[in-house]
């Protein structure tokens, strides 16, 4: 027989080398595949993913601003989540941080100082994002409405406002696409600290940080735990959990709304429907691998970034379709994440005793 049963608290160093452990078996999966079925072989293909990250400086700096921008929406989604609270939503609260700021840049009189517009820009941004999660907070809070379901019908109206948006502020006429906004001018655009990635990087890395002594050590952090644990706990020692619900997702919002900043002021300098780049869905699966940790969001986040960028030079050098990349970053994913049932589970194998009783 196959006994499955919960394991008690695990250790950090035996969890890490599950974690090690899945990763090794999945590339030694992903190496039988890349034999099987291209007979290249597969220390040149891993070779040829490390290139596609690492292989210039400037592949380097878009690795790390990729990584900074996927890991802020990780944790933007983190404190909801760690409150039991499924905010899927992440994708048009960014697209609404976006929207605000575009406009922003677009409208406001090029005659005001640098500064100000940035700071008006940024407050708009994170405005409009925790706006966007405020709605769906306020109807689960007080009425309890499915907040998976609520969160993703958001994400879909933020969409099409952006592209109602995109229409009409398109550049040129006809073009349906606003194209690079004060592309002469270069108003409302964040200013370059040693180049265009360092800044959101510092900005990352501050977050990140924040973000773990936030939900480790501070107030909020222990409300969202125990009302993550049971609703009814928290009311008894007298918590109000309705406050914490809206004041989570504002906070998840809000950080949302600044990486829409980031994407329109400081990487893109314009605005569409698809600038998030379903990194808000992807974000979902980053905080479920990483145990809602910042610290080991890091480590994710680069390792989906680094998948993503190897698919493509795999792609382009072999001479394969795109999707095979992906294949193999789906499998080392799925991998990773299998781990997650060792780690919580222990198997143990037993002979089943038969008692045969004879009737006299």
């Amino acid at each position: 027989m196959i006994h499955i049963s919960k394991r008690g608290d695990i250790s950090r160093k035996n969890a890490v080398f599950i974690k090690i452990a899945a990763i090794l078996i999945s590339l030694i999966v992903c190496a039988v595949i890349i034999t099987a079925t291209t007979g290249e072989n597969p220390l040149s293909v891993f070779k040829t993913m490390a290139a596609g990250a690492f292989g210039t400086k400037r592949k380097t700096w878009i690795f790390l601003q990729n990584t900074a921008i996927l890991l802020m929406i990780s944790i933007a989604v983190t404190p909801a989540f760690r409150m039991r609270c499924w905010n899927l939503g992440a994708e048009g609260q960014i697209l609404a941080g976006a929207l605000a700021s575009a406009a922003c840049i677009l409208f406001l009189p090029q005659t005001m100082p640098t500064a100000q517009v940035i700071i008006i820009t940024l407050i708009a941004s994170v405005a409009a994002g925790a706006l966007w999660a405020a709605i769906p907070a306020f109807f689960k809070s007080m009425w309890n409405t499915n907040e998976t379901l609520f969160t993703l019908m958001m994400n879909y109206v933020a969409i099409q406002l952006v592209a109602y948006y995109v229409k009409i502020w398109e550049n040129p006429k006809g073009s349906n696409s606003v194209g690079i906004i004060n592309q002469q001018t270069q108003f409302g655009w964040l200013p370059q600290v040693y180049n265009k990635q360092l800044l959101i990087i510092i900005v990352a890395v501050v977050l990140t940080i924040a973000a773990y002594i936030y939900l480790r050590y501070s107030k909020h952090g222990y409300e969202i735990a125990v009302v993550g644990e049971s609703e009814r706990t928290a009311r008894y020692i007298g918590i109000n959990v309705r406050k914490v619900i809206m004041r989570t997702m504002l906070l998840s919002g809000a950080i949302c709304g600044l990486v829409g900043f980031l994407l329109v002021s400081g990487i893109n300098h314009t605005i569409s429907s698809t600038i998030a780049g379903g990194q808000g869905f992807t974000a979902v699966m980053i905080s479920w691998m990483s145990k809602f940790n910042p610290l080991i969001m890091v480590l994710s986040s680069g390792l989906l970034i680094f998948m993503d960028a190897g698919a493509g030079d795999i792609a382009t050098y072999f001479g394969l379709n795109q999707s095979f990349g992906d294949m193999l970053t789906a499998i080392i994913i799925f991998f990773i994440i299998g781990s997650e049932f060792f780690a919580n589970y222990r198997i143990s194998f037993a002979r089943k005793n038969k008692e045969v009783k004879e009737n006299v």
